[in-house]
């Protein structure tokens, strides 16, 4: 593949995530969530193969990144012990990809993608109209 070529693949996924961020539903934007932090999980286990601590360190980082996201998206009060618990999850997942970064144990890295895995596989099997049904603060305010 030429150098622009690269290139403009390189900007097409650009283009093609950034659409789809665009388009998606909540649910699509944490499924996309969850996939970018496999990614970059099963990213840095390749870079902790090669001894690569620079590009390693920036992946778990990242991956970090999007975690904390997904816990700045729980609605603690409303999500109740559901919420909590995954709260209590992503800082775990979030301290074992640190400690990970640290002793460059793949093991650990094995075990947060596994951890996410687990979650996202449920979160797919939320049935399509549960997922297309209306918040509970909008049936109030459209009862008002």
């Amino acid at each position: 593949m030429s150098l622009n070529h690269k290139r403009g693949a390189q900007q097409y996924g650009s283009v093609a995530t950034g659409s789809e961020v665009d388009y998606a539903t909540p649910h699509r934007l944490v499924q996309m969530l969850m996939e970018g932090a496999l990614d970059k999980i099963a990213i840095a286990k390749g870079h902790m193969d090669r001894s690569e601590p620079e590009p390693k360190g920036r992946h778990i980082t990242w991956a970090i990144s999007i975690i904390n996201g997904l816990r700045g998206s729980l609605d603690l009060k409303a999500g109740g012990e559901i919420a909590a618990n995954l709260d209590n999850l992503y800082e775990y997942m979030v301290r074992r990809l640190t400690e990970s970064n640290l002793t460059n144990d793949q093991a650990i890295l094995d075990e947060v993608s596994g951890l996410l895995l687990e979650i996202k596989s449920a979160w797919d099997a939320i049935p399509e109209d549960v997922k297309r049904a209306p918040k509970l603060s909008d049936k109030a305010h459209s009862a008002a």
